[in-house]
């Protein structure tokens, strides 16, 4: 029925890619065990503003300093239209910690999942505070990225419209997730190679560009 403006599937959260990648006359091996691969589709009719996107399947355990072999979390969304009706603060999270699944889907009502986020610029870096909970589950997410790894996409919707004029992505974003169950810290994370955007319609630089 095409209910929503924009779809979103994240088909390969922890994908292993092998392979090379060519650029300015370099050739650069890629490995599965240092790509931490993903890949998502999105399609629709317009893009989502804000738009906000975090992913990382590069976690370490700041309480056992083990690697989560098994982690990886994807977090998406913004500000979703279903038909003409805007829905304010709504983002799609999950979170796989070592094979168990942390879900946070505001569509899943039975969940009473809750959101609040916040995405921001200072002059050298963009960063983000997402925090989720349901009946049982809480995460919280602490990222910043650098500008200068960071790239400012250029989105043109299906009708030729371009409204994102400052829509931030990068993967080497860096920052720490904290996952509890009923109330109990399971597990404070660090993450690196964070996959991270940012952006709303028609934003103004907040600060002049060097």
């Amino acid at each position: 029925m095409q209910l929503f403006e924009m779809f979103w599937h994240a088909e390969g959260v922890k994908t292993a890619y092998t392979g090379y990648v060519e650029w300015n006359g370099e050739r650069y091996r890629v490995i599965p065990e240092t790509c931490y691969g993903y890949a998502d589709k999105n399609w629709g009719k317009d893009f989502t503003t804000p738009w906000l996107w975090l992913s990382s399947n590069h976690l370490t355990s700041e309480i056992t300093g083990k690697k989560l072999e098994k982690g990886v979390f994807d977090i998406g969304g913004g500000r979703p239209k279903v038909g003409p009706i805007a829905l304010k603060g709504k983002l799609l999270s999950a979170f796989y910690y070592e094979g168990k699944g942390y879900e946070f889907n505001f569509s899943k009502f039975w969940t009473f999942t809750r959101t609040r986020y916040a995405g921001w610029e200072t002059e050298d870096e963009v960063l983000w505070h997402v925090e989720q909970k349901t009946w049982r589950n809480r995460m919280v997410t602490e990222v910043s990225c650098k500008k200068k790894d960071m790239l400012l996409i250029n989105y043109e919707a299906p009708d030729g419209s371009k409204h994102h004029t400052r829509l931030w992505n990068g993967g080497n974003g860096v920052g720490t997730v904290e996952l509890y169950r009923d109330g109990r810290l399971i597990d404070r994370i660090h993450a690196e190679n964070i996959g991270c955007e940012y952006g709303e319609y028609d934003a103004v630089a907040p600060y002049q560009e060097k």
